[in-house]
């Protein structure tokens, strides 16, 4: 047995990706306006794969549930009435709230739907490039040739579609390797949407100005409703509190996830609706994009 003592970890999380902050020793970031806290709303436009390559990763969360059919025909309707009816309610929410979005797209998607592609155009939504499908995720399973692979063809692929290259990333499920910062950066990325560890933005030791910005699965409807399977009528309560506490604190961000397949069904619609009506009642707020966010915080920040 060897008698060499164990160096003790610094403090804080033992990766090189990011520092510890402690949050009561931050100065509180000031967002436009004197705004208290900055708030936008991430949409997923997604393509689910009726066969996908068998070297696929899926979210381990629904494999249990769904991995026994071959090919997969309940799971891909299901997701499929997101992008044909789910979605047309969920804008019409946002448009009643006057809210603009920006909306994660994977590559599989970014051509399959041009006329949904144009609808978020016309509204001046932002576009995030967001992986290949929704069941194929990053792992660390995946080679260095083959992650890069996946990034530029989402980047590339957005780009197509939409007439501009997207400056953020969602990974697919929260799907990363070690490696998915630093080249996220290295194609010329601005931030990633992959991190829930803070309610503020943060820089990444990527070698280049890189950002965090937050996406909390605690306020993701598909974690909230579908695998937790939390009431549907506590929906708005759950998020509305968040975001008054949050509003309270001053200098945080809510990002409020949504999936059209989940929260555009005919039974929930209501409930987002109620919980941006509460949202509403706030004065004081930034209602922006993820990519506007992550522009402000490097400018005051990160400056160069």
């Amino acid at each position: 047995m060897s008698t060499v003592p164990l160096k003790p970890l610094p403090p804080g999380m033992d990766n090189p990706h990011y520092e510890f902050s402690p949050f009561h020793k931050r100065p509180k970031l000031v967002w436009p306006g004197q705004a208290r806290i900055a708030f936008f709303v991430t949409l997923h436009l997604e393509y689910w794969e009726l066969l996908p390559p068998a070297d696929a990763h899926r979210d381990p969360r629904f494999v249990g549930e769904y991995g026994t059919f071959t090919p997969d025909y309940r799971t891909w309707t299901q997701r499929e009435y997101g992008n044909r009816v789910g979605i047309f309610r969920v804008l019409e929410v946002l448009d009643r709230h006057r809210l603009k979005a920006g909306v994660a797209v994977n590559e599989l998607a970014a051509a399959r739907y041009p006329y949904l592609i144009e609808q978020f155009r016309r509204r001046g939504y932002e576009f995030i490039a967001h992986g290949t499908s929704a069941n194929r995720m990053i792992t660390s399973k995946m080679d260095e040739a083959a992650e890069k692979a996946t990034i530029s063809g989402a980047i590339d692929a957005v780009e197509k579609a939409t007439g501009a290259r997207p400056t953020g990333w969602m990974g697919q499920d929260y799907g990363e390797s070690h490696r998915t910062p630093k080249l996220l950066a290295e194609a010329g990325l601005d931030y990633v949407l992959d991190w829930p560890n803070d309610d503020q933005p943060y820089a990444m030791n990527v070698g280049r100005p890189f950002v965090s910005l937050p996406n909390q699965p605690e306020w993701d409807d598909v974690q909230q409703l579908w695998l937790r399977r939390i009431d549907m009528p506590r929906y708005p309560d759950l998020v509305a509190e968040a975001f008054d506490y949050l509003h309270g604190e001053g200098g945080q961000v809510f990002n409020l996830s949504l999936h059209p397949w989940l929260i555009g069904m005919g039974h929930r619609i209501k409930y987002l609706d109620e919980a941006l009506r509460r949202i509403g009642r706030h004065a004081h707020v930034w209602h922006t994009t993820p990519g506007e966010v992550a522009r402000h915080y490097r400018q005051v920040a990160m400056p160069d």
